[in-house]
């Protein structure tokens, strides 16, 4: 499809709502963290066109270090369930114009199965071996993300140290439609990316975003971004808190560590964010393009 300068990522964890979905040219909601019934909801809630996005299944992370984790920070090790073919099957039902993968890409039958309901699947890649091997699975289209975005580095494994190439030099890998990520702050990052832009960080205090009261906050205060592990098991860049400095050097434990630690207060972020604009989010749309 032909997509608009500016599109809302997906935010997983509550900023990406259908109100927000529904007051830009073109969003994503993100279903990664959702709940069935939460992803249904929110499927039938938002207006065409827009896009769903899904973490893909991937391998578990080793026992040994989710039982060093737990002990380390007091806790069980939570039950934790995959709920991706469910959620596989309302986007089939849904048939968003796009449907989107992080954290790995969807398979061929997907790909067809997302074909036969008429969403386009696209897959987010970090590094040239994603570029090439979502090209061979025959996605059409890639949002490249780089390394100044916000929130999780969507690389394909969790054990991976997140990607250092710079956006510009994997935009130039990929052959066919392209989506850039990461570090977009104002119309003249939008006008040197060249392609259309998916912006996370820019849309967290719009008005519609479901970002919490205590995250709003955490966003307008000086405290620096940081890529770490100890957001969610993942490396992730978010505001730096107490928890991060205390723990920068967790294992890579990505589905168990957020339940462990669902007490504290984190913000994903991307670096650099400067000033980010309250306001309706056609508003700040309207500023990103300039």
């Amino acid at each position: 499809m032909e997509f608009p300068s500016v599109i809302a990522a997906p935010m997983a964890g509550g900023p990406s709502t259908p109100a927000l979905v529904n007051a830009v040219t073109f969003g994503f909601i993100a279903l990664g963290t959702c709940t069935v019934e939460q992803s249904r909801a929110w499927l039938n809630a938002c207006e065409p066109p827009f896009g769903a996005n899904l973490f893909v299944p991937q391998p578990a992370p080793a026992p040994a270090d989710v039982r060093s984790v737990a002990r380390r920070l007091g806790q069980p090790v939570p039950a934790v369930r995959s709920d991706y073919a469910e959620k596989f099957a309302l986007v089939l039902d849904a048939a968003p114009a796009v449907v989107s993968s992080t954290f790995g890409c969807f398979t061929r039958s997907e790909i067809a199965q997302l074909h036969a309901v008429g969403s386009e699947a696209w897959a987010t890649v970090t590094s040239p071996a994603e570029i090439a091997e979502a090209a061979r699975r025959g996605v059409d289209g890639m949002i490249v993300q780089g390394p100044r975005a916000g929130g999780h580095r969507a690389t394909w494994s969790q054990h991976d140290d997140p990607a250092q190439d710079s956006l510009e030099a994997l935009l130039t890998l990929v052959d066919g439609p392209v989506i850039a990520a990461g570090g977009v702050r104002g119309p003249e990052d939008v006008a040197a990316a060249g392609v259309p832009v998916a912006c996370g960080t820019a849309f967290l205090l719009a008005d519609e975003a479901g970002t919490s009261p205590r995250n709003r906050e955490l966003l307008r205060s000086d405290a620096p971004a940081v890529v770490t592990r100890a957001f969610s098991g993942r490396w992730a860049s978010g505001v730096k808190t107490a928890f991060t400095r205390a723990h920068p050097d967790l294992p890579p434990t990505y589905p168990y560590l957020r339940p462990m630690t669902s007490a504290n207060d984190y913000c994903l972020v991307g670096a650099d964010r400067g000033e980010l604009l309250t306001a309706p989010a056609k508003e700040i749309e309207r500023m990103l393009t300039g």
